[in-house]
């Protein structure tokens, strides 16, 4: 596997363990669900700040996730992956793990620097493969 898609995978795997701490501020703040939850899921139950904050980690890194997975996959099916398109998904995946712990502890300018630089990961997989 090349290094390009073990770091997708990492990234896949991040992306799709991030729900667990909501969950886990969910279940600490209000307990289990109740079957009153399952016929009506409108029904507020609200959490602390760092458990809104872990949902909205979650949330940003499912919008992020499906462009960097296609180029990714574009590099690695165009014959495009080298070293640099491995040193941008490294770097991808190491910025977006910061990001979501720097979101749940609620740090605001190193939360936006993190996403910025994340993008620019994006951005230099994108020319590997258009140059």
């Amino acid at each position: 596997m090349t290094t390009d898609l073990r770091y997708l995978v990492y990234t896949a795997m991040l992306t799709a363990a991030l729900w667990i701490p909501y969950i886990v501020c969910q279940v600490r703040t209000n307990g289990p669900l109740q079957p009153s939850n399952y016929a009506d899921p409108g029904l507020p139950r609200p959490v602390p700040p760092w458990g809104q904050r872990a949902h909205r980690a979650y949330l940003n890194a499912i919008e992020v996730f499906a462009p960097f997975a296609a180029l990714v996959v574009a590099a690695h099916l165009t014959g495009k992956a080298d070293a640099m398109t491995a040193f941008w998904s490294a770097s991808f995946f190491w910025l977006r793990l910061a990001h979501a712990v720097v979101y749940w502890v609620g740090f605001p300018y190193l939360r936006t620097v993190l996403f910025t630089l994340a993008f620019v990961a994006e951005a230099g997989i994108f020319w590997e493969i258009i140059r």
